[in-house]
């Protein structure tokens, strides 16, 4: 199927459904981003009358996806135009021409523009034309009367201190709601006063009023005087001295001292600049360039464990910037035994020490394997999204005959589908390019949903799944959707190779080593199979048996002991049984924190 026609699938289809508003979302992103369709007015109306329906998760990760492509300049103004989260990604690697992103500045938020501030290989006139947002993105609100009288309270009594009265200086109306805060002290009467006495030792006294009051007219027309003089005067010439304002070396900082909160957010500083170390995450890298930490502290919060001279590195130009070396120790709470963050110091790392963090070499096979899935998903998701169409009758009445044959080929895209997402999921662990969060997951409501899904199934094969959890309370320490992904894969190459009247047991437990350990009972026509030759069956073994995994008991095997031991377990076979081991989380009732 040519992407002309999957576009005109996309565009021509009604959402029906969240999950159809999402799958347009990303088509038609994807397809524009990438300048395999142009972004017509249509295009760009349908996706803004979209947005609403797609989550902010699934809107930011197409924008990450952006970074890579080169999209126009209709798509960056409707990314733009989000939330700021969702639009850094695009503003940061958008190449456009210098008209085009003037254009654009006048409806950025000043967020927005902000992000373009940073950027370094924008055209001189974009420069330009941001200097021009100065005044309204670094503007401050005006100050309120309530301000005053606070400011008021902390000076002395003027009746008190025997500071004569002095009228307030009248604003003129301005077009802005700026006021100087110059102006407002100047109406002080402490202020007024010291102003009166400077004047004095230079120029006599103003005369005194009716009312008791001094006039500071003068004082403020030298004031504006001076500074016309000033505006007035030439530039340094080409052979005059010029002050050496950027002459000092600039200073970088030794030892810092750090805490972080219980997601591994830096929110203390002291010892260094703040500004590039505040909301530093211990987790993953986010975004190549920025500050970072490596595998060894990333791997320690996921843990709640202690680590030493992990290796930090952190972008710019302040006294922070530079390679780290940094030690930290976890902190609970006394009372509640909760995970509360982490203390920790930070060096500058000695001379036999590199504080860069190390990186495998990308394989050049895995890039090109993800770029394959990439272009396989695309025109699947178009045939799924138009055999649905065909089978819910979206377009008008359509012969059951074809309504039938629609289904089929919904059904077998959406197992094409799996086998394409458990080869994009070889290959981010193939190039360690997977992405895990530490999050909790329940047990038994994810067996439960798990078994649900797996209803047709089971009912297909004849073969029934037997739930044991031990406690509700249970929950695994790992990535939730690398955690479902690795459970769901599993259950299903089971439940695929069971027998009419065959039931597979599945028993949750909590080990001793605070681990969640997962029995799986082998079904029969696994039993004859070793642990070797069970990760060996290959597609064509099983090709005849219906609902087995696209891919191959073997491949689905092979996939799910990979992901558990990225995610901190282990699988494990043996004759009986088939035995997962992953990290637990936090116990809800007893409210102490895991030891792994």
């Amino acid at each position: 199927m040519r992407f002309d026609d999957s576009l005109d699938t996309v565009l021509s289809a009604e959402i029906a459904s969240p999950f159809g508003a999402q799958s347009t979302w990303r088509q038609l992103v994807d397809l524009i981003g990438r300048g395999r369709t142009p972004a017509t007015p249509e295009t760009i109306a349908r996706l803004q009358a979209i947005r609403a329906m797609v989550p902010p998760p699934v809107r930011a990760a197409s924008a990450r996806a952006l970074a890579t492509a080169n999209p126009p300049a209709d798509l960056v103004r409707l990314f733009f135009d989000d939330e700021i989260a969702i639009a850094a990604p695009v503003l940061r690697s958008a190449t456009l021409s210098g008209a085009e992103w003037i254009a654009m500045l006048p409806g950025m938020s000043p967020a927005a523009r902000s992000v373009l501030r940073h950027r370094r290989d924008l055209p001189a006139d974009v420069g330009r034309a941001l200097e021009a947002f100065g005044p309204e993105d670094f503007r401050l609100t005006s100050i309120s009367v309530v301000a005053i009288e606070a400011i008021s309270e902390v000076l002395p009594d003027p009746v008190a201190a025997d500071v004569p009265l002095v009228e307030p200086v009248p604003h003129l109306p301005v077009e802005t709601a700026f006021v100087s805060v110059g102006a407002i002290a100047r109406g002080l009467p402490v202020v007024a006063e010291a102003l009166r006495q400077a004047e004095a030792a230079q120029v006599p006294v103003q005369p005194e009023q009716k009312d008791g009051t001094f006039q500071i007219a003068e004082l403020v027309a030298r004031i504006d005087a001076y500074q016309r003089h000033r505006d007035d005067r030439p530039p340094f010439a080409a052979n005059e001295d010029q002050p050496a304002l950027f002459d000092l070396q600039p200073v970088q900082a030794q030892t810092f001292r750090f805490e972080t909160d219980a997601d591994g957010v830096v929110r203390w500083i002291e010892g260094a600049a703040r500004a590039p170390l505040i909301g530093l995450s211990l987790d993953f890298a986010v975004h190549p360039g920025d500050s970072r930490v490596d595998g060894v502290a990333a791997g320690a919060f996921r843990r709640r464990a202690g680590f030493a001279d992990a290796r930090l590195l952190v972008e710019g130009q302040s006294d922070a910037a530079g390679e780290w070396r940094i030690t930290g120790l976890p902190v609970f709470d006394r009372a509640s035994g909760r995970f509360s963050g982490y203390r920790g110091t930070a060096r500058r790392p000695r001379v036999d020490e590199s504080a860069a963090p190390v990186r495998d070499p990308r394989s050049p096979a895995a890039d090109s394997l993800r770029q394959l899935v990439h272009e396989l998903r695309t025109p699947t998701n178009a045939i799924a999204g138009f055999a649905e169409m065909i089978e819910t009758q979206l377009l008008g009445p359509v012969p059951q005959a074809y309504r039938d044959q629609a289904g089929a080929i919904r059904r077998q895209t959406a197992d094409l589908l799996t086998a394409i997402d458990d080869i994009d999921m070889a290959a981010r662990l193939e190039s360690h390019a997977l992405d895990l969060r530490a999050e909790h997951v329940p047990v038994g409501a994810l067996l439960r949903q798990v078994a649900d899904d797996l209803a047709p199934l089971a009912t297909l094969r004849g073969t029934r799944l037997a739930i044991d959890a031990k406690a509700d309370d249970l929950a695994i320490a790992g990535d939730e959707r690398a955690v479902e992904r690795l459970i769901a894969r599993l259950m299903a190459t089971l439940v695929a190779s069971g027998g009419a009247g065959e039931t597979i047991g599945v028993v949750a437990s909590l080990a001793a080593e605070a681990q969640v350990v997962l029995t799986f009972d082998r079904p029969a026509t696994l039993a004859a199979f070793g642990s070797e030759a069970l990760m060996s069956i290959d597609a064509e073994a099983v090709a005849e048996v219906e609902g087995a995994p696209l891919l191959g008991t073997g491949f689905a095997l092979r996939l799910a002991r990979n992901l558990a031991n990225e995610l901190g377990g282990v699988l494990s076979i043996d004759a009986q049984r088939l035995t997962l081991r992953l990290p637990a989380a936090v116990i809800a009732t007893v409210e102490q924190a895991s030891s792994n």
